[in-house]
């Protein structure tokens, strides 16, 4: 199941495989995610769609290294990294993903600044490198200007905008974002979504993107619904890559 490619770019990026999720609850096993497969290109954005406890999350959570399937294989550029140790896991995620979530994650009591460089403090960089990629990710979601400020001196579209920075001060593979508009009013969501679509337009990150908003879902270049653990692409019903 590949979804379509709005950008032009070519090159698969991830590769999902007969992926199953089943949670043990007492004696009942429960079947979170059934026989899913799924391509995602490289600088394609992708959005996942459908009710509560359909799978949305546990499918991020399995792309982004956090959690295991218990069946299948995922494969993001040529890294097969379903059956990864536990710490070779970590290193991974903090290459290769970079997370948004829906309500922010900041550490109130660091600045914008510091809270982007975050990430880089588990890396070899230098200070001064440091300071260079934080700048350089605070300019790109356009906070340059409040760099030394708080997350309680900014709006929510801004603290939004900061938790983005950090996501991608690293130049990860790609974005996994959970519901990142949820906490935001339709005009601050409006722009953490042409945000979004900058990122991937310009700087050609690939994002994969939970969301319950049809508004949001439409600016994606492709959009799938979960259906009780099943990949639904465009109304056009799929089991395990194959026409229902």
């Amino acid at each position: 199941m590949t979804g379509g490619n709005g950008n032009g770019k070519t090159g698969s990026l991830i590769q999902v495989r007969g992926i199953d999720k089943t949670y043990q609850r007492g004696q009942e096993e429960i079947d979170v995610l059934r026989g899913l497969n799924l391509d995602v290109n490289k600088g394609q954005f992708v959005a996942f769609m459908g009710p509560s406890g359909s799978g949305k999350t546990t499918l991020l959570n399995l792309l982004g290294g956090l959690d295991v399937p218990t069946r299948g294989s995922i494969t993001v550029a040529g890294d097969e990294i379903t059956h990864m140790s536990r710490n070779k896991l970590t290193e991974w995620r903090a290459r290769h993903v970079g997370f948004i979530f829906q309500m922010y994650n900041l550490i109130p009591v660091l600045t914008a600044f510091q809270n982007v460089e975050l990430p880089l403090l588990l890396t070899t960089l230098s200070k001064a490198e440091r300071r260079k990629h934080v700048e350089t990710a605070l300019a790109v979601v356009g906070l340059a200007e409040r760099m030394l400020h708080y997350p309680r001196q900014l709006s929510g579209g801004q603290e939004q905008r900061v938790a983005i920075a950090r996501a991608i001060v690293t130049d990860p593979s790609f974005l996994l974002a959970d519901e990142p508009t949820g906490d935001l009013d339709r005009k601050s969501a409006d722009e953490i979504m042409a945000l979004i679509r900058t990122l991937v337009k310009d700087h050609g990150k690939t994002v994969l993107m939970v969301t319950h908003d049809p508004m949001v879902a439409r600016q994606a270049d492709v959009t799938f619904h979960l259906d009780k653990g099943v990949l639904v692409e465009d109304g056009a019903h799929l089991i395990a890559g194959e026409p229902a």
